[in-house]
Protein backbone atom coordinates (compact mmCIF):
# COMPACT_ATOMS: atom_id res chain seq x y z
CA UNK A 1 0.00 0.00 0.00
CA UNK A 2 1.26 3.46 -0.98
CA UNK A 3 1.02 6.60 0.92
CA UNK A 4 0.99 10.61 -0.24
CA UNK A 5 -0.43 13.42 0.51
CA UNK A 6 -3.48 15.45 -1.39
CA UNK A 7 -2.34 18.17 -3.94
CA UNK A 8 -5.83 19.17 -4.65
CA UNK A 9 -9.51 17.77 -4.80
CA UNK A 10 -12.23 19.45 -6.70
CA UNK A 11 -15.72 18.41 -4.90
CA UNK A 12 -17.62 19.63 -7.67
CA UNK A 13 -15.52 17.38 -10.23
CA UNK A 14 -15.04 14.71 -8.02
CA UNK A 15 -11.30 13.82 -8.54
CA UNK A 16 -8.38 15.52 -8.11
CA UNK A 17 -4.46 14.46 -7.78
CA UNK A 18 -2.16 13.14 -4.94
CA UNK A 19 1.42 13.84 -4.80
CA UNK A 20 2.78 10.61 -4.47
CA UNK A 21 6.44 9.10 -3.75
CA UNK A 22 9.26 10.94 -6.15
CA UNK A 23 6.91 13.51 -6.36
CA UNK A 24 4.55 11.93 -9.17
CA UNK A 25 1.16 12.86 -9.77
CA UNK A 26 -1.38 10.21 -8.92
CA UNK A 27 -4.79 11.12 -10.48
CA UNK A 28 -8.01 10.01 -7.76
CA UNK A 29 -11.69 9.65 -8.29
CA UNK A 30 -14.29 10.04 -5.63
CA UNK A 31 -15.29 6.42 -6.17
CA UNK A 32 -12.13 5.39 -5.29
CA UNK A 33 -12.42 6.41 -1.70
CA UNK A 34 -13.97 4.53 1.05
CA UNK A 35 -16.77 5.58 2.85
CA UNK A 36 -20.37 6.17 2.17
CA UNK A 37 -22.38 8.94 0.34
CA UNK A 38 -20.54 11.81 -1.85
CA UNK A 39 -17.08 11.00 -0.61
CA UNK A 40 -14.34 14.02 -0.77
CA UNK A 41 -10.67 15.15 0.65
CA UNK A 42 -9.10 18.04 1.21
CA UNK A 43 -5.65 19.41 -0.17
CA UNK A 44 -2.95 18.32 2.15
CA UNK A 45 -4.56 15.33 3.75
CA UNK A 46 -2.21 12.60 4.38
CA UNK A 47 -4.12 9.11 2.02
CA UNK A 48 -3.10 5.45 2.14
CA UNK A 49 -4.07 4.56 -1.58
CA UNK A 50 -3.79 1.23 -3.82
CA UNK A 51 -1.55 2.01 -6.88
CA UNK A 52 -2.62 0.98 -10.58
CA UNK A 53 -1.23 1.53 -14.02
CA UNK A 54 -3.85 2.88 -15.99
CA UNK A 55 -3.65 4.22 -19.88
CA UNK A 56 -3.60 7.08 -18.52
CA UNK A 57 -1.60 7.13 -15.98
CA UNK A 58 -1.19 6.03 -12.27
CA UNK A 59 -4.31 5.66 -10.28
CA UNK A 60 -5.24 5.72 -6.36
CA UNK A 61 -7.79 2.79 -6.03
CA UNK A 62 -8.62 2.02 -2.17
CA UNK A 63 -8.00 5.61 -0.96
CA UNK A 64 -7.75 5.91 3.22
CA UNK A 65 -7.35 8.84 5.10
CA UNK A 66 -4.55 7.91 7.56
CA UNK A 67 -5.80 10.93 10.21
CA UNK A 68 -9.22 12.00 10.82
CA UNK A 69 -12.09 10.88 9.60
CA UNK A 70 -13.53 10.95 5.83
CA UNK A 71 -15.52 13.99 4.25
CA UNK A 72 -18.56 13.04 3.20
CA UNK A 73 -20.89 15.91 1.34
CA UNK A 74 -24.15 15.74 -0.34
CA UNK A 75 -23.72 15.35 -4.21
CA UNK A 76 -23.34 18.44 -6.52
CA UNK A 77 -26.23 19.92 -7.83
Amino acid sequence: MATGIVKWFSKNKGYGFVEGEGDRDIFVHFSSIKGKGYRVLDQGDEISFDLVDSPKGQQAFNVKKLKGALTEELEPA
